[in-house]
């Protein structure tokens, strides 16, 4: 099932003529402008460029010209002259997931700031679909790319041989490519700390898989559980980071006998999903299990949930990504980056102490 792509474009509004406007049959032009505000087409072009070497009365000359005449730049004429499309495309593993929705709201604002449009495409977690709908970014000319957590590595080396290195990776790892993650490590030891610090000892994982971060969130839990001395008591069911994931896994954990006193989902996502199978035979939460997510998504904050969860700055890792994919575009020769944001721990009404 090859993947969708949407392209976020400006409309252009073309106001009725006005004396001494432009014909109304075809769309103004820089040179239009120029005439108007008596300055030159180089003039105009870096006003619209938002370059800093032009005058204030001549920029306040160019403005209310475009205004007046309804101009917007040529997309397709810049692109030509600059040699860039002035598009980036962000290759999405899950757009269902509000985790990654809210880091898309990051590079939204980033691309807007610099007068990017972003493109965005998805395989929803099928590698074929995430391979078709990588090379239609690539044929829409994209100048650099953001991997948003896809499912296989491999479209990371492609983008690095059509994209001249503009390639920008987040929640995973691609050699040669900066990189913009969280402390998953340091971020699964806050859950478990916490529970442990409330007094939990059966303290069980529902496995994020193959999902961003998952593997990292398994590795600080244990690690975490080892130093706290309940090395003995780990217990990870298999799940993923959706609903499903989340309710399937904790289903595995209640089985177990004795059952955990508190369950640590590998997203937010799962959290929901495990936090329907606690309630399903009537067990509450916190009072019969106790129970953390990950990514303080805006579903934890929901009056009816108010999970505990751990907090990642979304929309400043969307913002850090595209601002990095920028460097790149501009042929920043620099080593790759690794740039790492700090977890915390958020808590809410799904933990408490075993037995309240």
């Amino acid at each position: 099932m090859p993947g969708s792509v949407i392209v976020r474009t400006p409309v252009s509004r073309v106001a009725p003529p006005q004396d001494g406007a432009r014909p109304a049959e075809r769309p103004p032009t820089i040179k239009d402008v120029a005439d108007r505000a008596r300055v030159s087409k180089s003039v105009v072009s870096r006003v619209m460029r938002g370059a800093g070497t032009v005058s204030r009365e001549s920029r306040d000359a160019v403005l209310a010209a475009a205004e007046e005449l309804s101009y917007r730049p040529n997309a397709a004429a810049r692109s030509l002259v600059q040699r860039r499309s002035f598009n980036v495309g962000v290759l999405a593993s899950d757009l269902h997931n509000p985790f990654f929705a809210e880091i898309i709201d990051g590079i939204a604002a980033a691309a807007a700031a610099a007068g990017y449009q972003m493109l965005i495409a998805t395989g929803n977690r099928d590698r074929d679909a995430e391979a078709h709908a990588l090379e239609t970014l690539l044929e829409l000319r994209a100048d650099g790319v953001i991997l948003l957590s896809p499912a296989g590595a491999a479209p990371g080396r492609t983008c690095l041989q059509i994209c001249a290195g503009a390639v920008v990776a987040i929640m995973m790892r691609v050699p040669g490519v900066d990189v913009v993650v969280n402390d998953d490590v340091r971020g699964a030891e806050l859950a478990v700390r916490h529970l442990a610090g409330l007094g939990h000892r059966r303290i069980a994982m529902v496995d994020g898989g193959a999902g961003a971060g998952a593997a990292e969130r398994r590795s600080g839990y244990e690690a975490a559980m080892t130093m706290l001395g309940l090395g003995d008591l780990i217990q990870v069911a298999t799940g993923d980071c959706t609903e499903e994931g989340g309710y399937s896994g904790a289903q595995l954990l209640l089985r177990r006998n004795p059952r955990p006193t508190a369950i640590f989902a590998g997203n937010d996502l799962a959290a929901v999903g495990a936090l329907n199978a606690l309630e399903e035979p009537g067990l509450e939460v916190p009072a019969d299990v106790s129970l953390v997510g990950y990514d303080n998504t805006a579903l934890a904050s929901l009056r009816h949930i108010s999970l505990t969860t751990v907090h990642q700055p979304r929309r400043q890792i969307g913002e850090m990504a595209m601002k990095a994919v920028l460097r790149r575009i501009q042929r920043n020769r620099a080593r790759a980056k690794r740039l790492v944001l700090e977890p915390h721990l958020v808590p809410r009404q799904t933990t408490a102490p075993p037995g309240m």
